[in-house]
């Protein structure tokens, strides 16, 4: 069993890569999934990402270790075990963020190849907007790009609430400005999630050339001679056996894509030799510079009956597979914006806010009572940093998750999320709420002051799951792989992932991750990019 390109992970990057290389028919490709196949109906049908939460089978439900800064609560970080990955159980909004931050990637970098100029194309190379094609959007590319069919008259207060008090209005987050609030588009063609699966996926998998294995969690990479020559993988039945490869691709995200390489004997020797790893390249920023978005909600009670709380199951499936319209088009987090704080260090935007017309409370697992609303803010460019390390020498065993949030000495990170709340209860408090005006849930009218909703953040914040970093692209030390995504120190061998981002883009994560795996497929062929390089 040999392969020219063996992709480990079938999330976001993994399918684009899939895709894009097996598209030479001399390439043997193989993809390497953990979870199972895509199939179950809630995937595919937007809505059902609130009952997706609880489906273990396709989620790896990792938990951190406890958080100091935060009660020393364990927090939750849900990840897409199935083919598409997250992409398959998230929220959809296609944001890419803003070309300040891809030019910085380049100066971190050394690589004008990772600047805005350079990284444009493959945005729009990528992309099927519905809009149509312009400066700033592609059409006819493998990803769907639409608006939504459906959504919520609650989200369209919001919208209105942030005109009235002084917001501008934003149709489009990817366009030439990023301020303002408006309606999310998002990762839907003809009304269904278009996961990166969906996209990508799909119209490779039946190429002679592209073999897909599900459920085969990788143990480790063999490194002979400082060069990666295959996987050693574990089926679901427990055998172990060894797949021979040209070049191994690492795809599995912020926390596994680190726990592989340290399992494989590459990242911190010390750390490594602790738990009896033969070590194949000391490198300490294995698993470092880990960063996320940490959010914090604002929940208020409404007398309007028709949110998203409690719908009829049956009434939402029905329009849903019979016409693919009404809710179960909608993606939930319909509405939002992207706002400069108060502690703005640069001209960007660095507060981001999804609006849900319902109570979500710890992800939506605690089903509230009544009906209501609720904003999300969190900060885009948290100081705080953590860390994955093993938690064991066992693949098997989840990774130890410390994210580190709030451990910024200077407080940046806390100050951003208490501005957060207070322009959620400035949304809140316009007249375009009245008629749908009840009480604050949370954080409660009695809480007012700074160290009282310090005190509230530090109970009830989460991730808004955009954990990057941890296999971080760069020319210093800590850095893991270079600006080829190739992992210092081993040949044959490289991350494709959000884990090589050197700093959290200005938004949501998945577009970016679609566009790093397609010019990564560029580099590993050998070739430019051209917009019209499609499916």
């Amino acid at each position: 069993m040999t392969f020219d390109s063996i992709i480990i992970g079938a999330g976001s990057a993994g399918c684009v890569l899939a895709n894009r290389l097996s598209a030479d028919p001399a390439r043997r490709v193989l993809l390497v999934e953990a979870g199972p196949s895509d199939w179950h109906p809630f995937i595919h049908m937007p809505a059902g990402l609130a009952k997706l939460m609880s489906r273990s089978r396709i989620n790896w439900n990792y938990d951190t270790e406890p958080v100091s800064e935060l009660e020393n609560r364990r927090l939750w970080w849900p990840r897409g075990k199935v083919l598409g990955g997250s992409s398959s159980i998230n929220a959809m909004c296609y944001v890419r963020g803003i070309p300040a931050d891809y030019d910085r990637w380049a100066e971190l970098s050394d690589d004008t190849r990772w600047s805005w100029q350079a990284v444009l194309p493959y945005f729009k190379r990528a992309e099927d907007n519905q809009r149509g094609a312009d400066t700033w959007h592609g059409a006819g590319g493998p990803l769907t790009v639409s608006d939504l069919r459906y959504h919520n008259p609650l989200s369209d207060a919001l919208i209105e609430a942030a005109l009235a008090a002084g917001y501008a209005h934003n149709s489009d987050f990817n366009g030439p400005e990023q301020a303002g609030f408006g309606l999310y588009q998002v990762t839907q063609r003809n009304g269904a999630r278009c996961s990166a699966a969906t996209a990508y996926l799909k119209p490779a998998r039946n190429r002679h050339n592209l073999s897909i294995r599900t459920h085969a969690l990788v143990e480790r990479v063999e490194i002979s001679q400082g060069r990666a020559s295959g996987v050693w993988i574990r089926n679901r039945w427990g055998r172990t056996y060894f797949v021979e490869a040209g070049e191994v691709l690492l795809c599995g995200g912020t926390i596994n894509s680190p726990q592989l390489l340290m399992l494989s004997g590459i990242g911190p020797a010390d750390h490594l030799r602790a738990h009896s790893i033969h070590v194949h390249h000391d490198a300490p920023g294995v698993g470092g510079n880990l960063q996320d978005h940490l959010d914090i909600c604002t929940l208020a009670s409404t007398p309007y009956r028709d949110t998203y709380d409690h719908p009829s199951d049956v009434r939402v499936a029905l329009q849903y597979l019979l016409h693919h319209q009404g809710i179960g088009t909608s993606n939930i987090a319909e509405a939002g914006g992207f706002v400069r704080s108060q502690l703005a260090e640069s001209p960007g935007c660095d507060l981001q806010f999804h609006f849900v017309p319902a109570l979500l409370d710890d992800h939506g697992r605690h089903r509230m009572s009544g009906n209501g609303y609720t904003l999300h803010a969190c900060g885009l460019h948290p100081k705080s940093r953590g860390n994955i390390r093993l938690a064991a020498a066992d693949p098997g065993v989840a990774a130890s998750i410390t994210p580190g949030y709030l451990s910024d000495p200077q407080g940046y990170d806390l100050a951003m999320l208490i501005e957060g709340v207070q322009r959620s209860r400035e949304l809140f408090a316009q007249t375009p709420f009245n008629p749908y005006r009840g009480q604050e849930i949370f954080p409660g009218a009695e809480i007012t002051d700074h160290a009282a909703l310090a005190a509230f953040i530090r109970h009830k914040a989460e991730t808004i799951y955009h954990p990057v970093g941890t296999c971080r692209m760069g020319r210093d030390t800590k850095a893991v792989v270079d600006s080829e995504l190739r992992v210092h120190g081993i040949a044959g061998l490289r991350v494709v992932d959000a884990s090589i981002m050197p700093d959290l883009p200005t938004g949501n994560t998945h577009a970016p991750v679609i566009m790093i795996a397609e010019q990564a497929a560029d580099r590993i062929l050998g070739r430019a990019c051209t917009e019209t390089s499609q499916n």
